[in-house]
């Protein structure tokens, strides 16, 4: 697993990391990849909420509520965060959350 440190940039916050792809946002990319692990928070290794969401919804134990909320948590973590967590140790870049 690797460690892809957060870069902030621009007056909108905007947050993006170096990925396979290039330079790729944070909230757009990473927050829908599969091998997203987590956010890096202090020295805390804090799992991807999403991919915990997601997960039940396949058996139909969570709702798109659900879903959205840990997309709040995701945006929060990266608010205070200072890495990412990624499992793309081939560098194959993004892999789609939601049809794996």
């Amino acid at each position: 697993m690797k460690t892809l440190p957060l870069k902030r940039t621009g007056p909108n916050d905007m947050v993006k990391v170096d990925c396979a792809d290039g330079e790729v946002s944070v909230y757009s990319r990473c927050a829908y990849c599969a091998n997203c692990e987590g956010v890096i928070v202090g020295k805390r290794l804090i799992p991807m909420p999403q991919k915990q969401k997601a997960e039940k919804m396949r058996y139909g134990m969570a709702g798109d509520e659900d879903l959205l909320n840990a997309q709040m948590m995701f945006n929060t973590l990266i608010r205070d965060g200072s890495a990412i967590a990624c499992k793309d140790d081939a560098n194959k870049g993004f892999r789609d959350l939601y049809s794996v």
